[in-house]
């Protein structure tokens, strides 16, 4: 049977071996070795996340396919492919079901030949996407929990600074003494456009950049 192989790595992940484009190239190659299948080509998408099906590689792989020069997609493991169930099913439903395609994937041992393949794939996926969406809860409460004791989270917002301690915020004396003209302007009936340019023609500025109607909307915002 021949097969192609498709191999990715997002930002984050280049520089963990384990994943490397490299690594991933040699476990597909010895696999087909293994298995003798016909490893036609391997195409890779670096530097892109799995969270879109809209990859160059990840497409071009599906055009192989699709022009008749091979009937397997062999990848290193599941992630690499999608790391969404709504897209896996849509990569079965076009893909991989009623024997158009076949999905190998080295690490998980899956091949969708079979019916049972195609429920461990299924199920494999919802385990992987439960598990971020746990962690990304997990990250959301610890950041908000920070943000309620005073610590630095991301952004400083405009009228803080970043505490002797490295870790909390304090308030910025003088962008405290922007926001409150800002607010005094606005409570005048002054447009944001006419806010922007009394800031401007008394030469104050948004740390270092003029200000405009988006900046001010934004600070006011903040106030609220």
């Amino acid at each position: 049977m021949r097969a192609i192989g498709y191999i990715r790595v997002s930002t984050e992940m280049q520089v963990e071996g384990g994943v490397s484009l490299d690594a991933q190239r040699s476990s597909i190659s010895q696999y087909c070795q293994l298995y003798d299948l016909e490893l036609i080509g391997i195409e890779a998408d670096e530097g892109l996340s799995g969270k879109t099906l809209e990859r160059p590689a990840l497409e071009r792989a599906f055009q192989r396919m699709e022009d008749g020069e091979a009937e397997m997609l062999v990848i290193v493991k599941l992630d690499r492919l999608t790391r969404s169930v709504h897209d896996l099913g849509t990569l079965l439903t076009k893909y991989f079901s009623e024997g158009k395609f076949n999905l190998t994937s080295v690490n998980e041992r899956i091949d969708t030949t079979s019916a049972s393949g195609r429920l461990t794939l299924n199920i494999l996926t919802s385990v992987a996407q439960w598990e971020r969406e746990v962690i990304s809860e997990r990250i959301s409460t610890a950041m908000q929990h920070m943000k309620s004791q005073g610590k630095r989270v991301g952004y400083i917002p405009f009228g803080m600074q970043l505490a002797e301690d490295g870790v909390h915020l304090e308030e910025n004396d003088e962008e405290q003494e922007v926001l409150e003209l800002i607010k005094e302007l606005r409570d005048d009936g002054r447009s944001l456009r006419k806010i922007a340019r009394t800031l401007n023609s008394q030469e104050i500025l948004n740390r270092g950049n003029p200000w405009n109607h988006e900046s001010v909307r934004s600070k006011l915002k903040n106030l609220d």
